[in-house]
């Protein structure tokens, strides 16, 4: 991927801007008979698991919002998820995220990857922090244009 700096580049001066703990951005990648969707680029990580992590669409945060189109607004994980059923969401387990958001990236009409918005402390994402992430996305982002329908 030719952007792959300049993905790193606007995601630390997202997440700067919005005051994130954790910032990524998770892409799909065409596989033999499915997408896959994996975290390719983070900012505020507290490590590289992430690079690791690889979702078929409807499984963990980022497959979900892959699948429906739709953003996820979490503002206590142990509310949304629970304690018991944290190995789905590997990201929020990796990162130690306790609140967040993820929205779609479109790109011509289709989701072509998930931005992730997180912080380490329950109730910090705000439903007026989703707007502002929603409202981001829908911008575009690097070669994601934003544009849900063409």
């Amino acid at each position: 991927m030719n952007n792959r700096m300049d993905y790193q580049r606007e995601l630390e001066r997202i997440r700067e801007h919005f005051g994130y703990d954790f910032m990524a951005l998770a892409l799909v990648e065409p596989a033999e008979y499915q997408y896959v969707i994996k975290w390719k680029n983070a900012a505020g990580n507290l490590n590289d698991r992430f690079k690791r992590i690889v979702l078929q669409s409807g499984k963990g945060i980022a497959g979900v919002v892959f699948k429906t189109g739709k953003s996820i607004f979490i503002p206590s994980v142990y509310q949304f998820v629970g304690a018991d059923n944290l190995f789905n969401y590997p990201i929020v387990q990796s990162e130690r995220l306790q609140s967040l958001g993820a929205v779609p990236l479109w790109n011509d009409a289709r989701v072509a990857g998930v931005l992730l918005g997180g912080f380490r402390k329950e109730q910090l994402m705000t439903e007026a922090m989703m707007r502002d992430l929603e409202a981001l996305a829908r911008s575009g982002i690097g070669e994601l244009n934003g544009k849900e329908v063409i």
